[in-house]
């Protein structure tokens, strides 16, 4: 009879990045419901499902239900940098591991933290050389108040100057405002080439359409392209067809890449979750994270945090994305960067991927930032940023 483990899964399916959470949390389930009937492994993992609803405070009190009270060692979850910063002393008070599966700011290495989602220089740097070199070097900033975007709008300002570029504007909003209307305004005003835009959840919803009804309006606005480091397929559906498509995105994942994972992984998604869903890079990164976790408990025969995370520094997950693993120098994931362009059907062309995983560079030591526009994307990339004004 195989033993049981019990597991924490933390995701705010309902709020303002409701949305994304609910991504997230059917990403862990299936990695869940795949271990749980794979023979190999001589354990089945129990989760303890917790919805924090986009509230910081719920967010602790349910961490500490699940470590002091439902003898968990290991939790999956957090979107947002507030709520994981929150919970960190948390999980190292009882000795626990936060396994973390959202691309983020960096700028951050802990003890009790694996890192399974992208960081700057899986994301946000990639997308920059791309606009930088091919695009525009006139950028107009947007995130929401939070360390995601402020950190992120420090990097960028950093790129553009060091390119030569200039940042036209950086405005910033509460997570839950949905007031947009004088942004489209500044951006009429000023006619940035390029905006990069770090809002998330719905007042990134309420942007995209916003924009997309004045570009109708207004011709010279269709020029201008919009990039981002989070827009995914379940937010593209949410955003609607007549405002979604001809946007750039930079993540790890997207439901198009093609290859024989990646095609069974979209399959058994749409088995479980709905014939129109889409697994999102959120959705992967958790799908991921249960997995590595999956096999370090085997490799480890035990849940003990320590052992766990040595036997999880040995071990690599084929997912679908491709090769992870989890590199022991910062407990972040080696990844392999994207770029995508938003079409109409919810989904996203890839134009441009890296050859292998990339190390993760949490605290950009390992990057040189101040050469933006180095990379040099292979021709297609080059015609397709041509195409991209043509399908606005």
């Amino acid at each position: 009879m195989k033993s049981q483990i019990p597991i924490g899964l933390l995701f705010s399916t309902a709020g303002p990045y409701g949305t994304v959470g609910q991504a997230m949390r059917d990403g862990a389930l299936l990695a869940l419901e795949e271990v749980n009937l794979d023979h190999k492994f001589n354990f089945v993992l129990i989760p303890h499902q917790y919805n924090p609803k986009g509230d910081i405070q719920a967010y602790i009190d349910h961490a500490q239900d699940l470590l002091r009270n439902k003898g968990v060692k290991h939790v999956i979850g957090c979107y947002t940098s507030s709520s994981r910063k929150e919970l960190i002393p948390i999980f190292e008070k009882y000795d626990s591991l936060l396994w973390y599966p959202s691309h983020y700011e960096g700028f951050e290495t802990n003890n009790n933290v694996i890192y399974t989602g992208a960081v700057q220089n899986h994301h946000v740097l990639p997308l920059m050389d791309y606009v930088l070199a091919h695009i525009a070097r006139d950028v107009y900033f947007i995130g929401s108040n939070y360390v995601w975007a402020w950190e992120n709008g420090r990097i960028v300002r950093e790129l553009t100057q060091a390119s030569g570029g200039n940042i036209v504007a950086e405005r910033y909003l509460q997570i839950t405002d949905l007031d947009v209307n004088y942004l489209i305004d500044e951006i009429r005003a000023k006619r940035p080439s390029f905006i990069m835009n770090m809002l998330i959840g719905e007042s990134s919803y309420a942007f995209y359409r916003a924009f997309a009804e004045a570009r109708d309006e207004d011709e010279q606005l269709r020029g201008i392209t919009i990039g981002s480091c989070s827009l995914c397929e379940p937010e593209l559906t949410l955003i609607g067809p007549k405002a979604c498509a001809g946007h750039l995105s930079s993540s790890v994942y997207f439901s198009t890449i093609d290859s024989a994972i990646n095609r069974r992984f979209v399959r058994a998604f749409r088995d479980h979750f709905g014939h129109h869903a889409l697994p999102s890079a959120d959705a992967e990164a958790s799908y991921n994270a249960v997995h590595l976790l999956a096999h370090a408990l085997a490799d480890a025969a035990s849940a003990d945090v320590e052992v766990v995370k040595k036997a999880l520094y040995a071990t690599s997950f084929d997912g679908p994305q491709g090769l992870v693993h989890v590199d022991p120098e910062n407990n972040h994931c080696y990844l392999t960067p994207r770029i995508g362009i938003s079409r109409v059907d919810g989904t996203f062309s890839i134009v441009s991927e890296f050859p292998e995983p990339v190390r993760p560079d949490p605290y950009l030591i390992l990057t040189d930032t101040t050469n933006a526009g180095r990379i040099d994307p292979e021709p297609s990339v080059v015609k397709r940023s041509v195409e991209l004004r043509l399908v606005q």
